[in-house]
């Protein structure tokens, strides 16, 4: 990491990676903020998992459309709406009249998620050296995996300074200010968004071949004109359109990879843990306070889950991580929803107790290590560059269409059967376990335009 030039990307690519920050934050905060706004806003639980859930639509819309507006006013454009969305919002969600204007402003927030969740790994990709691409387009989800931990230490502060998320800090109620404290980091995004350079690929499909060529020097070096001629045969001879991502049947086959892959990082249950853990852990007899330490806790392994994927993703390789993280996952949601089948009186044995925790905990150190950070850098450079912002922004859509049917269908599943809910996520990451081996190829030291060609 001496190299002045991989010190210089590995900046650019935390600086991008702080969307992901914004994207984990603004997605996780609602969970220390359940109890507080079913006091504010008294519902029943299908209104409270269509408030948890609201961002999750807009997080689709707004992937949806991103690789169209990172294609017309470039990455760092895009950033930029993005960062004023998660500022407007961040105010919008902690100052709300009714249940109804809090879900849209959530569903607002939604949209600069999901164009976060798509421009950060796409300029990541793009600024990358091949050798070093999967380590630092991990830095994605490792920002989201902060972004978490931030969110659950900052409920847990907050819940203890203010007896409570119903209680009160100075003239607003503790939730609130969780919402609000978002602002912050919207801010340094926006900042951010002022002084890296924009993606050099962007560049040349603008016409700017100067601009890419001095970029390029200064992240890469070695013959930027002849990089830059390997980039305009990747793009091709007209720009990119959404018919282009059209194929045999429907969509092109390796955009089908990436929508399936994108489906089953959701539906293998994850955000269950981190919108729902700290209402989860008080529905088994945990008081307020210790349910939002565990949340915490949980948050932690993933950190160090992701740190693994880190160190292995440009040594082991794509495949050899998803396949793992798939098993692992399996035995452990399977071990989470058997321990809940002892629920006694709505309380869980310490024993069993334990044993939830300690599977829950498993099931996202194994998430983090491989499907946590691995779809982000496989979504940042299996497809071809021609198509990559258009393609990332459809495969990343129906990631977000996937987490909200987990989410907003979780508080019924639940209180149908706990243990049978988990049995079914667990039955989803084993399937995604025979989907990677089947179907996805290895990316490893490869250059973006080199997987393009294969694509």
């Amino acid at each position: 990491m001496r190299d002045p030039r991989l010190l210089r990307v590995t900046g650019y690519a935390a600086a991008a990676a702080m969307g992901g920050f914004l994207f984990g934050y603004d997605s996780a905060v609602i969970n220390g903020a359940i109890h507080g706004i079913e006091t504010r806003f008294p519902a029943n639980p299908g209104v409270t998992g269509f408030v948890v859930a609201a961002d999750l639509p807009g997080a689709a819309v707004g992937a949806a459309v991103a690789g169209q507006i990172a294609d017309r006013i470039g990455r760092l454009g895009a950033q930029r709406v993005a960062g004023v969305l998660f500022a407007v919002t961040a105010i919008g969600s902690a100052l709300p009249f009714t249940v109804w204007d809090l879900a849209a402003w959530r569903m607002a927030g939604g949209v600069a998620i999901g164009m976060a969740s798509v421009i950060a790994p796409t300029y990541i990709a793009e600024v990358s050296p091949a050798a070093y691409r999967g380590r630092l387009a991990s830095l994605q989800q490792l920002a989201i995996v902060l972004g978490i931990v931030v969110s659950q230490l900052v409920n847990y502060v907050l819940a203890a300074v203010g007896d409570g998320s119903a209680g009160t800090i100075g003239p607003l109620h503790t939730w609130q200010w969780m919402f609000l404290v978002n602002l912050l980091p919207a801010a340094v995004y926006l900042l951010l968004s002022t002084v890296m350079p924009e993606s050099p690929r962007y560049l040349v499909r603008a016409g700017r071949d100067d601009a890419a060529r001095a970029i390029l020097d200064r992240i890469e070096g070695g013959d930027t004109a002849a990089h830059v001629a390997r980039i305009k045969e990747a793009l091709g001879q007209r720009k990119a359109r959404l018919s282009d991502l059209r194929g045999p049947r429907f969509l092109l086959p390796v955009v089908w990879t990436g929508i399936t892959l994108c489906a089953f990082q959701q539906l293998c249950g994850i955000n269950v843990i981190f919108y729902y853990s700290a209402t989860l852990w008080q529905s088994v007899g945990v008081e307020e306070s210790g349910s939002l330490l565990l949340s915490l806790f949980t948050s932690v392994i993933n950190l160090i889950g992701t740190f693994v994927a880190i160190s292995l993703v440009d040594r082991l390789g794509r495949r050899p991580l998803l396949m793992t993280g798939s098993l692992g996952m399996a035995v452990a949601l399977a071990t989470t929803a058997y321990a809940f089948t002892h629920t006694v009186g709505g309380v869980l044995p310490f024993g069993w107790g334990l044993t939830a925790l300690v599977g829950a905990s498993v099931f996202v150190l194994f998430y983090a290590l491989s499907w946590g950070a691995i779809v982000w850098v496989l979504l940042g450079e299996m497809f071809p560059l021609r198509i990559r912002a258009a393609a990332m922004g459809v495969a990343t859509a129906t990631q977000w269409l996937a987490n909200w049917l987990v989410t907003l269908t979780f508080p019924s599943l639940s209180a149908w059967s706990l243990p049978g809910t988990y049995l079914m996520y667990a039955a989803f990451a084993a399937l995604s376990f025979v989907f990677v081996r089947r179907r996805i190829a290895e990316t490893k030291g490869r250059t973006l335009e080199a997987i393009s060609g294969a694509a």
